[in-house]
């Protein structure tokens, strides 16, 4: 592609802060306080669910290993262009999801330029989501990652895959990522409900040892988004 593609100049200054992220990893000293964002779509899905989860997980990465994220998290829309500031960015909900033919592709063109999406299903979200990103993607599926995969392999060891915090349909919890042209650019948690386990104590009543479970995956998750 030349260099004076629009698409190029859209796609390069994201690339860019991508690799300034694998090459400083933690503790993002150079490049100051790094911020992660809550996708915030439309349907009527409850987008905003568990709103204690991301700043619990900000503070424990930041604790545990110095990651220097910004400790508020952002909201953006998926049609936004405040989407490509955010190297990360988080989706949860029960119902509903529907991306317009201009959010849809927003969306990939973030993730093909080297943006992370985390999609964690809150019960009841993958028969809507799943459609949805199929439209982001219409080449690609939803694989499921086996349990050697580098994503449940970074600070924390789990080597039984994704640990099971909430239990709703008495089924094991599964991983499925969309992978483009080699790099895992969503990651899809289900029957596992690690938001839920990220959330204050008192939300749901959760063991210390639940919620450290789903506190350390979910910082394997957002090392792994950095450094890949």
């Amino acid at each position: 592609m030349s260099s004076s593609s629009p698409r190029c100049h859209l796609l390069c200054p994201f690339r860019s802060f991508v690799i300034v992220l694998v090459f400083s990893l933690i503790p993002l000293l150079s490049i100051g306080q790094t911020q992660i964002a809550l996708l915030k779509y439309g349907g009527g899905g409850d987008w905003y669910a568990n709103p204690t989860s991301l700043t619990n997980l900000i503070a424990f990465c930041n604790q545990d290993q110095q990651m220097n994220l910004a400790p508020q998290y952002a909201t953006v829309e998926v049609g936004s262009q405040e989407l490509f500031n955010y190297p990360f960015v988080h989706m949860t909900g029960h119902g509903n999801v529907v991306f317009s033919s201009q959010e849809a592709q927003n969306l990939r063109r973030y993730l093909i330029g080297g943006g992370f999406l985390h999609i964690d299903d809150n019960y009841g979200l993958k028969d809507f989501v799943v459609p949805q990103m199929k439209r982001v993607f219409p080449e690609l599926d939803f694989v499921e990652l086996p349990f050697s995969h580098e994503i449940y392999h970074q600070h924390y060891d789990f080597p039984n895959g994704l640990p099971k915090i909430h239990e709703h349909d008495n089924k094991p919890p599964k991983g499925y990522g969309l992978i483009y042209e080699g790099r895992l650019v969503c990651f899809f948690s289900w029957e596992c409900d690690l938001g839920d386990g990220w959330e204050d104590q008192d939300v749901h009543n959760d063991s210390q040892e639940t919620r450290r479970k789903a506190l350390r995956m979910g910082e394997n998750i957002i090392q792994y988004a950095f450094t890949h």
